[in-house]
């Protein structure tokens, strides 16, 4: 590694992967309080999953946000009055943009780069391995330019370029923020099928639909949409479920249903109790449209904000069918047979055939440049403190690993405040960073707020947002 030069070499940055929502949280909140940021994006420009244009992003043309923008936004940037209650992808990526603007957030990053490994280095801090994704330059590799125009090798970060291209760059610490909905989540069908699948995170457009018997694996909230984006297009629409859901309007009593009940929260039980009841009231009960009953509590798993797929189902335009047992040909066999008796689980109708099988199975966490040791995972999720914080390592942290209804970008937000408070204390106030970490080595604390989730992989680092929110504040006071 070579080192900076002069009397007083500059401290090592903080390596930031990813530039979406978490990313550019992160960079904010340590550059706002001094702390240099060594960014990696893989995508030409912030934005992450919301840049349709982005390699790994899963956008589709249809997409909105499923949470307001009063709920969802950057306190010290709000949305204008000009944008939508549920802004499109466009309209985030523009949102995006303004915010790296204002902020000069672009002059970080490393764009079209792509993280390869991160390991610590045996003299403190982190290495960080990457390569660029444009045409190659030969053996001298790239520099890159930040927002100021101006050409960058690492200077004090220790950054060296081999001549296969590949970067090394020592950095003080690795905050990981490339989000938690890219990699997807693909079930073995059993048996052969003739016909095209393709999982949610591959769909652009419905005119893919046209024409086509269409089954649709899943029922989330990306599945919902594009059940109503096919019904447009295609000659017929089916979902195949295995549970009941929760379906939440975007607007109750003419606004956006986020925004009401933003005081104290409810006890679990009250709330649960209180909003299904309301929900009956503006939705009506899924079972009668062929959905399962839930055999849990509203807000024990992640709702569907999406009363469409309702109206498409009381129009027949679509039908529910059972889990699929297996698959032959251009045929899927559904376990228990179709839908259409109220309870979702019909018996006249046990296969189908199909043109297309979309899968609406999800994500999982996809951190494949580290040691998963570092991560303590346990299953389908690292096991961190707050779900940021590596026991592992005082220098390793993750920004938005964490689900939660209304917990928005602000949410995010202040978990990066979180990690900067923590590592502005650890120079300036050594003893009370060292009695957080202490406590980042312990038992986790309870986030559910009272609420029993269900053992699901997505809900395995799900959290109650006023729980959460509370823990997160309190932590960045200790530390202040």
């Amino acid at each position: 590694m070579t080192k900076g030069s002069g009397a007083a070499a500059a401290p090592l940055p903080y390596a930031v992967i990813g530039a979406g929502p978490s990313g550019l949280a992160a960079t904010r909140a340590l550059t706002r309080r001094g702390i240099a940021v060594s960014g990696y994006e893989l995508n030409a420009d912030v934005g992450g999953l919301w840049d349709i244009d982005g390699p790994r992003s899963t956008m589709y043309e249809s997409a909105h946000l499923i949470s307001s923008k009063t709920t969802t936004q950057f306190s010290e940037m709000p949305m204008g009055d000009d944008v939508a209650d549920y802004p499109s992808h466009r309209e985030l990526k523009k949102y995006f943009h303004a915010y790296a603007d204002r902020f000069g957030l672009r002059e970080h990053y490393r764009f079209e780069t792509e993280v390869t490994r991160v390991e610590p280095h045996p003299d403190g801090g982190w290495v960080v391995w990457s390569r660029s994704l444009r045409a190659s330059t030969g053996g001298e590799g790239e520099a890159w330019t930040g927002g100021d125009g101006e050409a960058s090798t690492g200077g004090a970060s220790g950054s060296e370029i081999g001549g296969d291209g590949e970067r090394t760059e020592r950095v003080a610490g690795v905050i990981i923020a490339n989000g938690t909905l890219s990699e997807p989540n693909i079930p073995l069908l059993k048996g052969d099928f003739d016909g095209e699948i393709f999982h949610t995170s591959a769909y652009k457009s419905a005119t893919v639909f046209a024409g086509k018997r269409v089954l649709i694996i899943g029922a989330g909230n990306s599945g919902c949409d594009i059940a109503v984006d096919a019904v447009h297009h295609a000659e017929s629409v089916d979902m195949s479920v295995r549970r009941g859901y929760y379906f939440v309007p975007k607007y109750l009593f003419g606004k956006p249903a986020d925004t009401l009940n933003q005081g104290k929260p409810l006890p679990p039980r009250i709330k649960q109790a209180i909003d299904s009841r309301v929900l009956k009231l503006f939705t009506g009960d899924p079972v009668k449209l062929g959905f399962p009953k839930p055999g849990y509590k509203i807000y024990e798993s992640h709702p569907i904000v999406n009363s469409l797929i309702l109206h498409h189902l009381g129009h027949g335009d679509l039908s529910i069918r059972p889990d699929v047992d297996h698959v032959d040909g251009s045929t899927v066999f559904f376990r228990g047979g179709g839908s259409g008796s109220g309870d979702g689980q019909s018996r006249d109708v046990t296969s189908r055939d199909y043109d297309t099988i979309v899968l609406a199975t999800g994500y999982t966490l996809h951190y494949p440049f580290i040691d998963p040791a570092l991560l303590q995972w346990n299953g389908w999720s690292p096991q961190l403190y707050l779900n940021i914080f590596s026991p592992q390592r005082d220098d390793l942290f993750v920004m938005g690993m964490v689900e939660a209804s209304g917990l928005g970008w602000q949410g995010r937000y202040e978990q990066a405040e979180l990690i900067a408070s923590y590592l502005e204390a650890k120079t300036e106030r050594p003893a009370d960073a060292a009695a957080f970490t202490a406590k980042t080595r312990g038992p986790l604390p309870d986030l559910t707020g009272g609420y029993h989730y269900l053992g699901l992989e997505r809900m395995s680092y799900y959290v109650n947002k006023d729980a959460y929110r509370t823990a997160v504040r309190a932590a960045i006071e200790e530390l202040s």
